[in-house]
């Protein structure tokens, strides 16, 4: 692959990563409840969700969601139902249940924070339409198409965790504050309305 041309698609997908969006919320969202190391697990399992919905509008399937208003609108809707349904419950939860790093706790479990993390990425079906418009720019005809393909998802996914992690340290870092100031119950209100704020976003997003 023309390094030129890979070194653009970083560009632009880190770019595109570090926008507020959903996942960004929820990533900040991870870092106010369980703090950076965990979030980790959460931030794996968006990078490859995000990979595998690569890799799906690469062959063709996007175009389904992208021309299908009842396609787009099941899966949206249900990622808005899932996103405000994470944000109730952090909002509602116990005060111990919020500490960063707290030992014992379902909610901190990296395989539950990893099946969230790829539930949360999946019912975005705006990624998909722009990752079905996004590939066929940088992609050569000419050249073997699957070791381009590869080459861009690891890339993809490689900026979307590392913007993850930026926001979960973020989120991390204002947990901190609050419980420095004693204001720990209103981590959880964050928490929630960081979530919330995100199925809302979602709600907002049309095919095109």
């Amino acid at each position: 692959m023309d390094p030129q041309t890979l070194v653009l698609f970083a560009v632009t997908s880190a770019s595109v990563s570090l926008i507020p969006g959903p996942n960004m919320l929820y990533a900040m969202s991870l870092g106010l409840r369980h703090g950076p190391r965990r979030s980790m697990a959460g931030g794996a399992g968006m990078a490859l969700a995000l990979g595998l919905m690569a890799l799906v509008s690469a062959l063709g399937l996007g175009a389904l969601v992208s021309t299908s208003v009842v396609a787009f609108s099941v899966l949206k809707w249900l990622g808005v139902a899932y996103l405000i349904w994470l944000g109730i419950s952090a909002w509602r939860a116990p005060v111990g249940a919020i500490a960063p790093g707290a030992p014992g706790s379902d909610e901190a479990r990296p395989g539950r924070l990893f099946r969230r993390g790829l539930l949360v990425t999946f019912s975005n079906p705006k990624a998909m339409v722009f990752l079905t418009a996004l590939f066929p720019q940088f992609l050569d005809p000419h050249r073997p198409l699957v070791a381009q393909l590869t080459a861009l998802v690891l890339v993809m996914m490689v900026l979307e965790f590392a913007s993850i992690m930026l926001y979960a340290s973020g989120g991390a870092r204002l947990s901190s504050a609050l419980a420095r100031a004693g204001t720990a119950r209103l981590v959880n209100r964050v928490t929630g309305g960081l979530m919330i704020g995100a199925g809302g976003l979602l709600a907002l997003a049309r095919r095109v």
